[in-house]
């Protein structure tokens, strides 16, 4: 595509060169690049695009975008100067993709918890309803059949364009996807035309980003000035009252959900099982008897989001029943550990001080007898959930053992003193143990007849990140290794 082409609708503070070369490809990886490639300049986290000009160009970068001055070597490269490369990003990726999100039934998932589950949801009842239907999330992406690895749960706006070009070439015809509050923040969802967005709830969170929770609430809502079809609101969330309210006047209808009588789309006469919850799901339109094989009553909230989204779309009451009966659960969320016969061992991605005390909840239910919670909570992420966290652990825990999650380069240590000053706070029986496979071999040794054990925090996750190192660890597989080790199965 003629470079100039892919900078319409966008303000260009200045081109240095010939805007009429031809693009044969877009990265921001500047070891990604070939010939005739436009590179975009983009300032992370840790690092700076703009320090990989030269990189860029030696592999073949015929032209560079960027934010500020070039130091380097650019003789015979153009050169585009805006004001924010981020967002201009995105512009410049869904020309040269042919914006496929306008062709998609895109429906968008924010909120802190429930993001994942409520998309495979949706995803489910898509399928059932004949409809080839693509999945980008935090434990993978799907474009139709085909699933591939995610390292985000939103990708890079090129990322995320390239995607949904892929899937439209294989005949997808609708998208599911998560939407984070750092892709909202950081304008990688800026050029995706959603029919539809969800939120599901707000509690405290990523806030070493966002700085306070008003910001991230600011961010979440951004989702839903995007879409053309529908907002769905939890408005049994107080953040989800908040912004069903500062929404509802906009031109997009908003539909809410909820169980405490308010919502438009609610749930009656709930009963739920140590493996399933079922409940009467009333709409304005029909009542319906629905059953998910996922226990615990956030189910019964990501059932009513993801009913919502696809009642809005029109899909067929029968399908939605069928959709989410079938669903057979979702990868590290309430994830039964096989093997185990005299106590039960679940893992869940449970990360966030609701979360965790959503599932413990819900667990602790139907504990025959004592419950195990082996947990951590991440390095170099918000420290303020720590405590919060280990008391909500202590509350609700028989017995609680800290242990190491993702410390990166934080001083593990440190972390785990931290989430003690809240398990203090309460009479549960706790023990912190640093390495997380012996940490885990304590809670099995303790565990007894009747007991259950959770090991909460990475769930889908494979991986244990110490330093700057990545290790391989995937709870549910050290479970049943040293299980087998000290002959418990």
């Amino acid at each position: 595509m003629v470079l100039k082409k892919l900078l319409k609708e966008m303000v260009v503070e200045e081109i240095i060169g010939n805007d009429k070369i031809n693009i044969d490809a877009i990265e921001y990886d500047s070891r990604k690049v070939k010939e005739n490639s436009l590179f975009l300049c983009i300032k992370g986290f840790k690092t700076d695009g703009h320090l990989y000009i030269k990189d860029a160009i030696q592999r073949g970068a015929s032209a560079v975008m960027v934010e500020k001055a070039v130091e380097a070597d650019i003789e015979g490269t153009t050169v585009i100067r805006v004001k924010d490369t981020r967002k201009a990003m995105a512009v410049v990726a869904k020309h040269f993709y042919g914006d496929p999100s306008s062709s998609l039934d895109l429906i968008g998932v924010t909120g802190t918890n429930g993001k994942t589950s409520t998309t495979y949801m949706i995803k489910k009842i898509l399928e059932v309803s004949r409809k080839k239907t693509g999945l980008i999330g935090t434990i993978s992406n799907w474009i139709g059949e085909e699933k591939l690895d995610a390292d985000r749960t939103t990708p890079e706006a090129l990322d995320l364009q390239r995607l949904f070009r892929n899937m439209l070439e294989v005949k997808v015809d609708s998208c599911v996807m998560e939407v984070s509050s750092h892709s909202l923040e950081l304008q990688r969802v800026e050029e995706c035309e959603f029919k539809v967005g969800v939120f599901t709830n707000l509690t405290p969170e990523h806030l070493d980003f966002h700085e306070t929770l008003e910001d991230y609430r600011n961010a979440k809502k951004k989702l839903f000035y995007k879409t053309s079809l529908c907002n769905v609101v939890n408005i049994d969330d107080e953040d989800g009252r908040k912004i069903a309210e500062e929404i509802k006047s906009l031109p997009t209808p908003l539909l809410t959900y909820g169980i405490k009588g308010e919502g438009e789309i609610t749930a009656e006469n709930i009963i739920m099982t140590m493996t399933s919850v079922s409940f009467d799901l009333v709409t304005p339109k029909y009542t319906e008897k629905i059953e998910i094989n996922i226990p615990g009553m956030f189910t019964v909230y990501n059932g009513l989001a993801a009913i919502a989204a696809c009642y809005s779309m029109g899909i067929d009451r029968k399908d939605i029943k069928e959709g989410l009966s079938v669903l057979k659960g979702v990868a590290g969320r309430l994830d039964a550990v096989e093997g185990f016969s005299k106590f039960a061992v679940i893992v869940d991605y449970a990360h966030t001080p609701d979360a965790l005390e959503n599932v413990l909840k819900s667990v602790k239910d139907f504990t025959k007898n004592k419950l195990i919670t082996v947990f951590g909570c991440g390095g170099d992420r918000d420290q303020t959930k720590r405590p919060v966290m280990g008391e909500i652990a202590g509350k609700y825990s028989d017995l609680t053992i800290v242990t190491s999650d993702n410390p990166r380069t934080e001083d593990p240590i440190k972390i785990l003193n931290m989430i003690e000053e809240g398990i203090k706070n309460t009479t549960g029986e706790y023990h912190i143990i640093e390495d997380r496979r012996e940490a885990i071999r304590f809670a099995l040794k303790n565990a007894t007849s009747g007991d259950i054990l959770l090991i909460a925090g990475k769930g889908h996750e494979t991986y244990q990140i110490i330093g700057d190192k990545v290790f391989e660890f995937d709870d549910k597989k050290v479970a049943l290794e040293v299980a087998r080790e000290d002959g418990l199965v």
